[in-house]
């Protein structure tokens, strides 16, 4: 029962210990102006690091990465289209290409496709 108990502590003690001792041992003392700006092959940077970022653009990619990967989910039922009926082979695509025209339809409707207003 005591070596359970002090092995318990020692499991619990040590890492607090050890995260005490890193904590206050990798705080920084000084802060220097060149330390904290972005490293610029040795020069000062010319502009800001952090330049603002369209969302629109963000936007337009998470769309094309949506549509890129449902095109590579329609290419494997070609394959399958040769052991499976034509009827339910046509109509699951025909359901996967009704729901993704559908979705087409609403970020058009929302106004997410224009680029500028």
């Amino acid at each position: 029962m005591m070596t359970t108990m002090m092995s318990i502590y020692i499991k619990i003690i040590l890492p607090m210990i050890v995260m005490t001792i890193a904590t206050t041992l990798s705080k920084k003392m000084i802060n220097d102006r060149e330390k904290n700006s972005p490293f610029e092959c040795g020069f000062d940077p010319k502009s800001s690091a952090r330049m603002p970022f369209s969302l629109r653009f963000f936007l337009i990619a998470v769309i094309f990465l949506i549509f890129d990967v449902e095109i590579a989910m329609i290419l494997p039922t070609i394959i399958i289209m040769k052991t499976s009926s034509i009827i339910s082979w046509t109509m699951s695509i025909m359901l996967f290409i009704t729901i993704l025209l559908l979705g087409l339809y609403l970020e058009w409707n929302q106004g997410v496709l224009q680029w500028a207003k």
